[in-house]
């Protein structure tokens, strides 16, 4: 693949992708995070490791941690964009914690996962993808227990009732969070 393969497939997949998770978004009434979902990935940072690293199946990101050892895109993009458990991690003289992610992030994160999963996956995507990615990756991620309760519950529940339900679902408890601050999980 060339260069200029590269930089037109990155492109496309993070214009394919942003679209994605910016329709799902608006769906469950994230408007604004729709809006402005992973802007960062338009900064010359991030750019410049797509337009490297693209392979058109998977992150370039990935891609570039196993080149180089690790990613200063990941760095520069899980630093601004709070829909990513890393971002939520905090440490003290006793060392990392994962602190609890307000659930707005929590449904942004769905919608992310979901996304890339439709965007990668293609036609190999289903309703449990994003929790197969989740489960297969699970070793790996430090969440807060909250946290990963709330992201594990929808994974799940868009895996029993389909993507459509679960928007509703969670439209429902972003209504619950704005008003009381939490939400249940029934």
């Amino acid at each position: 693949m060339n260069q200029s393969q590269k930089i037109i497939g990155h492109l496309s997949t993070i214009n394919r992708h942003k679209a994605k998770v910016t329709s799902l978004c608006f769906r469950c009434g994230l408007i604004k995070q729709g809006l402005l979902h992973d802007l960062s990935k338009y900064s010359w940072e991030e750019l410049k490791t797509g337009f490297k690293y693209y392979q058109g199946y998977r992150s370039p990101i990935d891609a570039q941690k196993e080149a180089e050892g690790c990613s200063t895109s990941w760095l520069h993009h899980k630093g601004r964009n709070k829909h990513h458990w890393e971002y939520w991690l905090d440490h003290n003289k006793d060392g990392i914690f994962p602190v609890k992610m307000p659930f707005n992030y929590v449904a942004e994160m769905f919608c992310d996962r979901t996304a890339a999963s439709m965007t990668y996956l293609k036609d190999k995507y289903n309703d449990s993808s994003a929790l197969e990615y989740y489960r297969k990756n699970q070793a790996i991620t430090m969440f807060h227990p909250d946290t990963e309760k709330q992201l594990v519950y929808l994974l799940e529940y868009q895996r029993d009732h389909g993507l459509d339900a679960t928007l509703k679902k969670i439209k429902s408890m972003l209504s619950e969070f704005r008003k009381t601050g939490t939400v249940t999980l029934d």
